[in-house]
């Protein structure tokens, strides 16, 4: 198993679901080797999410993370956020105290510029949970850094379940569809995990019982985010459960026969006042267009819970 440990810089905007995500990669050392988390404008404002960066480490007993404030808005655009979703904090749930490990005080893009060329080429993997902003102003301020990244293993996008902040369009890449054109073009090997995935494994009453079942404050703070950020979308599609989107990066890193997918040409709209932000995902491979990433749709919801509820209930 030489693949692992991974080394990986965590790109996020927490987001209920990005925590969970962070929980997950701090659960598993023996694949995941975090090298540090980039807070990027995103769910909610930086200032919001740089907090609840560091508010996640903490709930992990994990204050020794290193701890980034990228960028504060899109390339192009006014900032678009979803404390409809996430609540005002975008962490909402439970009370969390403030946290009181630090923001580091280099530049999140400037850690990753500096990670990416201090570490071998090729073992390092970007994994962006929220708008691509840091990653292409990384690209664009460092271009010698993009060959020497192994992967991006990224969420955002959809094909068949199309929109969820605007009919067309994803919210992730709905916020910087500039800086996903930039990834998406940059030619690093690209896997994406798009609501077509992630829309497959929903927070059921008995998954979330599991994580209640911790027993302890862990369990109550997660338990506490699941409820509340599920809401939202078991209103909106009448489904069972919310979806868990971002924790699909890590699981995939971790154990990537859960989910299965194709090796598409995904292009950005940028253009269109209609479908801006949309993924538009050759999948039927109706375009001569160059393959240029994996995109998943689909994933084994039981073994990924499985996963998910084993890594985390290690932190407790």
């Amino acid at each position: 198993m030489s693949d692992f440990p991974r080394k990986i810089i965590i790109d996020t905007d927490p987001g209920q679901d990005d925590a969970m995500a962070i929980l997950l990669a701090l659960g598993s050392p023996e694949e995941i080797d975090l090298l540090g988390i980039v807070a990027v404008a995103g769910n909610v404002p930086i200032a919001r999410t740089a907090e609840n960066a560091r508010k996640v480490c903490e709930v992990a007993k994990r204050p020794d993370v290193k701890v980034y404030a990228g960028c504060d808005r899109p390339l192009a655009h006014t900032l678009v956020t979803a404390e409809h979703v996430h609540g005002k904090t975008g962490l909402d749930g439970i009370e969390l105290p403030a946290p009181e490990m630090p923001i580091q005080d280099q530049h999140g893009v400037d850690f990753i510029i500096e990670t990416l060329r201090a570490e071998p080429a090729g073992t390092v993997t970007l994994c962006p949970l929220g708008p691509l902003t840091n990653i292409a102003t990384a690209f664009q301020k460092a271009p010698d850094i993009i060959a020497r990244v192994q992967e991006i293993v990224l969420m955002g996008g959809a094909y068949f379940e199309v929109g969820n902040v605007t009919p067309a369009a994803e919210f992730n890449i709905y916020v910087d569809p500039e800086a996903a054109e930039i990834v998406f073009k940059s030619g690093v090997k690209l896997t994406v995990m798009p609501l077509d995935c992630t829309h497959k494994v929903l927070v059921t009453a008995p998954r979330l019982q599991a994580f209640k079942d911790f027993g302890n404050h862990l369990g109550d703070v997660v338990a506490g985010w699941l409820d509340f950020f599920e809401r939202f979308d078991v209103e909106k599609y009448g489904s069972l459960g919310g979806p868990l989107h971002d924790p699909t990066v890590i699981a995939y890193l971790i154990k990537p026969e859960l989910f299965s997918g194709r090796f598409i040409n995904v292009e950005i709209e940028t253009g269109s006042e209609l479908t801006r932000g949309m993924t538009v995902a050759d999948w039927w491979g109706v375009t001569d267009r160059e393959q240029n990433a994996m995109f998943m749709g689909d994933a084994d919801a039981e073994g990924f819970f499985t996963l998910l509820t084993e890594r985390v209930r290690r932190l407790a």
